[in-house]
């Protein structure tokens, strides 16, 4: 008779003819509503053409047919409205980074206001978003340049890090080639340190041999004999090094040359122990009166040459 009386469930159900009438069929399924293009203005002054899908669901049949007329087309235009006050609020970068917030802003805005009316809003969408070609341009312009600053800058660390690198292996090459000179140096003293000592220790060796060697028989001529041919073979290099030539006033007298040497020798020998130069002088005369004849003659040869 015109009165709400009740909802019917789904399945079978009886209806009194005249007095009960189905009035209006609701579908608990979820809806899919297109939000058609519509111009909005960004915080910046952009306009733009967006669109998007709704997606709702009734919840209450009963506040979806009597609570609204037409419960789709005051959703569509629920969020119409929203999305233009939403999109208000946001500059145009922030757009189409904020994609997601956007929708959700959308959703919380739309139940807010449909819950009288029995319908829930699930989520909502954003399909497309038109920008003026001139502004299209203006953002390829802004997306190259910063492409091109990126490259800069990613061109400059690359040359950065290159020349750090460069110096590292120079400060290396140098720090190595440093503890290897360092090292060369250490080796060489030591080996020069070596040598001296091996020097040294042969030539102690050698003094004492000759030591003792000139306290056996006849050392004393075996010296005057070394000393002499020591004499004879430093003239034969005469002139090679230099031409400047320090000559002694008789080099022929092989003999005072050689007396000379012996006597600068047994000055430095002589023992300062008192009577001890009338044992010398016995030792130098048992000497030369026991000395080898073989001995003479080679003093002779070399007197003669």
């Amino acid at each position: 008779m015109g009165r709400f009386h009740r909802i019917l469930e789904p399945g079978l159900n009886i209806l009194i003819p005249v007095l009960d009438r189905i009035r209006y069929v609701q579908s608990l399924k979820e809806i899919v509503i297109n939000v058609p293009e519509q111009s909005a203005v960004t915080l910046d002054n952009v306009t733009l053409q967006i669109d998007g899908v709704l997606y709702l669901r009734i919840m209450d049949p009963y506040k979806a047919s009597y609570g609204v007329e037409d419960p789709e087309y005051a959703v569509t235009q629920l969020a119409q409205t929203t999305m233009r006050s939403e999109l208000g609020k946001l500059s145009l970068d922030k757009v189409f980074r904020e994609r997601e917030s956007l929708n959700a802003n959308i959703v919380d805005a739309i139940n807010q206001a449909a819950d009288c009316w029995g319908i829930r809003c699930l989520r909502y969408e954003i399909k497309d978003i038109h920008v003026p070609p001139r502004v299209k341009e203006s953002m390829q312009m802004q997306v190259e340049a910063e492409r091109r600053k990126r490259a800069t800058v990613l061109e400059s660390e690359g040359t950065r890090e290159s020349a750090i690198n460069v110096a590292e292996g120079k400060k290396q090459a140098q720090i190595l080639a440093s503890e290897a000179e360092k090292a060369e140096q250490i080796n060489q003293a030591a080996g020069e340190a070596s040598a001296v000592l091996a020097k040294a220790k042969a030539k102690a060796e050698a003094i004492r041999i000759l030591a003792a060697a000139l306290t056996q028989h006849n050392g004393d001529a075996a010296a005057s004999l070394t000393v002499a041919e020591q004499y004879v073979s430093a003239f034969s290099k005469l002139a090679k090094d230099s031409n400047t030539i320090l000559l002694p006033s008789n080099p022929s007298d092989v003999t005072s040359m050689v007396a000379q040497a012996m006597g600068v020798y047994g000055a430095l020998t002589k023992a300062p122990v008192p009577g001890s130069q009338d044992a010398g002088s016995r030792r130098n005369s048992r000497d030369v009166q026991d000395s080898d004849p073989s001995l003479d003659e080679e003093l002779d040869r070399v007197k003669l040459s």
